[in-house]
């Protein structure tokens, strides 16, 4: 029996799911995102101004329309970057990271 067109369809199916997998959002993309000083034009990052999360804790009871104007404003401003569009995945992620903070104190 030839099993190298049902191996091809697998191997298919398995690169497929991987690529959707990681073009969807995530809390450990936010997390990057937040570190990440590309975000902006000035070297700054998100955590330049909230070192692990700091200040944030309220941000986890916003809904995602607001929290996503908040990150933009954010990015636009302190960051002096480009918006976010509204459907990217990155915006996504950033605030599945902010509403992870749920139990971050401040210090």
């Amino acid at each position: 029996m030839n099993t190298t067109v049902p191996m091809a369809l697998c191997t298919l199916a398995v690169t497929a799911s991987l690529a959707m997998a990681a073009d969807a959002p995530s809390i450990e993309q936010g997390k990057e995102l937040f570190n990440n000083p590309n975000l902006g034009t000035n070297g700054k990052r998100c955590s330049t101004c909230h070192p692990d999360g700091k200040g944030l804790r309220e941000a986890a009871g916003y809904d995602g329309g607001r929290l996503e104007k908040i990150v933009n404003q954010c990015i636009s401003k302190a960051l002096k970057g480009k918006e976010l569009a509204p459907d990217s995945t990155e915006l996504k992620s950033l605030v599945m990271y902010l509403q992870s903070l749920t139990a971050v104190g401040e210090k």
